[in-house]
């Protein structure tokens, strides 16, 4: 089987028969969303959340479900929303409408972290946020690189990026990119690689004297998805991009940006990073 590979831009996005639609496991979600993973979201924000600043401009780049939207919100930011999924805006406004209704300090749009002129127009926050999503977009680093010029100076940068594996990395990015490819991609991989994981699951279970039944007694998981759903999520996940976590500070060190805090793994989950912009004369003014 033979697939092309095809990087977006902001002028001749993926083909969608190309990209995971992430937005449709989001609208699971919500239907599970309660104050308790409310309250785990603002948890994990303020573990970094400047103290220094009393309204905060918070800049959701890929707002997914929209819960950390939400939070950001609930901790008094004045936020700014967006996704490139159409579903997932709808659920980001599907909270606003439930939780803030009439809201003036909560702006949603969709676009695209691949294009500089729409992330222009937002301009300056005191928190950008883009959380397991620049490697989403098939042109990670460009994404990286366009939302410099939304972090005010002396403001901060949260993004979470996956961790490169070398050959496993591979293996995966041409998993993901096959089932993305089409209907028979989908078939293909989901037929394979669905029953290895819910064995693996089963054997794992056995090997630390847990109930294999445990994991399946709930219909969804902590994030609102099945465990099937969750491992759809995973192999589906297309594009795939990666990175050693040495490359994301040697970047945004040479763009800038002094390292706050990281969270590292050594598995092919994501690398956690919080920068700090330096200060200079240079930036744009804010969108508030």
């Amino acid at each position: 089987m033979t697939v092309t590979e095809h990087v977006a831009t902001p002028d001749q996005p993926l083909d969608p028969e190309l990209r995971f639609g992430f937005g449709k496991n989001w609208q699971k979600f919500l239907n599970l969303l309660n104050e308790h993973r409310i309250e785990q979201a603002q948890a994990s924000l303020l573990e970094f959340w400047p103290k220094e600043v009393e309204r905060p401009a918070f800049l959701d780049a890929g707002s997914g479900s929209g819960t950390f939207s939400l939070a950001a919100r609930k901790l008094g930011a004045r936020v700014v929303s967006f996704d490139f999924d159409p579903n997932s805006v709808a659920c980001t406004q599907q909270l606003r409408k439930q939780f803030f209704p009439d809201e003036n300090d909560w702006r949603i749009e969709q676009g695209s972290v691949l294009d500089h002129s729409f992330l222009a127009r937002l301009g300056t926050f005191d928190i950008v946020y883009s959380w397991g999503v620049l490697h989403h977009t098939g042109a990670m680093w460009l994404g990286m690189e366009n939302l410099i010029s939304n972090v005010k100076p002396g403001g901060l940068l949260v993004v979470a990026l996956y961790n490169d594996q070398g050959r496993k990395s591979d293996f995966w990015r041409t998993v993901k990119r096959i089932y993305c490819s089409g209907t028979f991609g989908r078939w293909f991989i989901t037929g394979d690689f669905v029953p290895l994981f819910l064995a693996a699951f089963f054997v794992n279970d056995l090997r630390r004297f847990r109930n294999p039944l445990a994991r399946y007694r709930s219909a969804h998981d902590a994030r609102g998805m099945s465990v099937v759903t969750d491992i759809i999520d995973w192999i589906g996940g297309y594009p795939f991009e990666v990175a050693k976590p040495h490359q994301v500070r040697e970047f945004y060190k040479n763009h800038g940006f002094d390292l706050v805090e990281q969270k590292l793994t050594r598995s092919l989950g994501c690398n956690e990073f919080v920068f700090r912009r330096q200060q200079d004369k240079t930036a744009p003014t804010s969108w508030i």
